[in-house]
């Protein structure tokens, strides 16, 4: 996620019924259609960018078409040239530049597309890396999870290397360790939350820590509220408030900074299914600055838009 300051109110409510504002048209690779959305971005005009994994491409929609999106990178068929991408799994919009900056995983690599008309090719930022998720600070450093080395880096653009900053200890269920991080946050105190996918919880790394904090989960895989099975998107908004993808529990959950015992189900728990209240494998999670919620709904290969009430 980028570094984004939105303010929810602790006890704000959304609509449960979710608009279908990207994809919902079954699988395909037609421009009406997603396969296999990830992560995705919600720019400040709610126009959305989503890493279309099995379609190869970066599909953009903008706010007020949801019949078509139009691919704004790759799109150029499974490959490693630098005007193709292979199973991308995360985006960011690096405002500065103009530029997507795109976790292109089975290619292994981190690559910037400009989004500037006639873009044709992106360019290799950081080679040779397993990357899942993406996150970018104010001060334009960039995160990224290395989801087979289990760890997550801090890069400033340009960097090769990067900085650790969770993880690293090889895997388990450690408070130094990770197991598969997937998604990604950067609050404003650079204190980076992560989905630690396999240990079924999410992780807290203050800036400069060596172990990390439990702040959601890590009471093995469930569907209590204390519980998470395979978490993925993240968000935390002003008031430290969490919300998180729970994916295999078909739910999105709020847990708010005062409960780390357990979370609040606040869209999806309705089993699986394509209704406008279900959600199938929830992954990527966002907000836009009206507090608006905006889930990729993987499962039925949609992005879903719930009005704040």
């Amino acid at each position: 996620m980028f570094f984004l300051l939105v303010n929810i109110p602790a006890n704000a409510k959304w609509s449960q019924n979710g608009v279908t504002i990207a994809g919902g048209n079954g699988y395909g690779g037609a421009t009406y259609q997603l396969s296999g959305p990830r992560g995705f971005f919600v720019d400040d005009d709610q126009t959305v960018v989503i890493a279309d994994r099995s379609n190869n491409s970066i599909m953009q929609w903008k706010n007020g078409d949801t019949t078509n999106g139009q691919v704004v990178a790759g799109g150029n068929g499974e490959g490693n040239g630098l005007n193709q991408l292979n199973g991308p799994r995360n985006v960011v919009i690096d405002k500065e530049t103009d530029s997507l900056i795109i976790c292109d995983a089975r290619n292994r690599r981190v690559v910037r597309w400009s989004r500037r008309s006639g873009t044709t090719q992106g360019e290799i930022l950081i080679r040779d890396i397993r990357c899942y998720g993406l996150a970018m600070d104010e001060l334009r450093n960039l995160y990224v999870s290395a989801i087979g080395k289990h760890e997550v880096r801090r890069y400033q653009l340009g960097e090769k290397n990067g900085t650790l900053v969770a993880g690293g200890n090889g895997k388990g269920d450690g408070l130094n360790q990770l197991s598969g991080p997937t998604y990604l946050f950067v609050d404003r105190d650079h204190s980076v939350y992560v989905s630690d996918n396999n240990n079924h919880r999410v992780m807290k790394w203050v800036e400069g820590a060596t172990e990390g904090i439990v702040v959601a989960g890590g009471q093995r895989a469930g569907d209590a509220l204390t519980q998470l099975e395979n978490p993925n998107g993240l968000f935390v908004d002003m008031l430290g408030t969490l919300y998180v993808a729970d994916s295999w529990n078909h739910r999105v959950l709020r847990w708010t900074q005062g409960d780390k015992k357990q979370g609040t189900v606040i869209e999806g728990g309705n089993g699986q299914g394509a209704g406008t209240n279900q959600l199938i494998y929830p992954v990527g999670l966002s907000f836009d600055r009206h507090g608006n919620l905006y889930v990729v709904d993987g499962g039925n290969e949609r992005v879903q838009r719930f009005s704040i009430e």
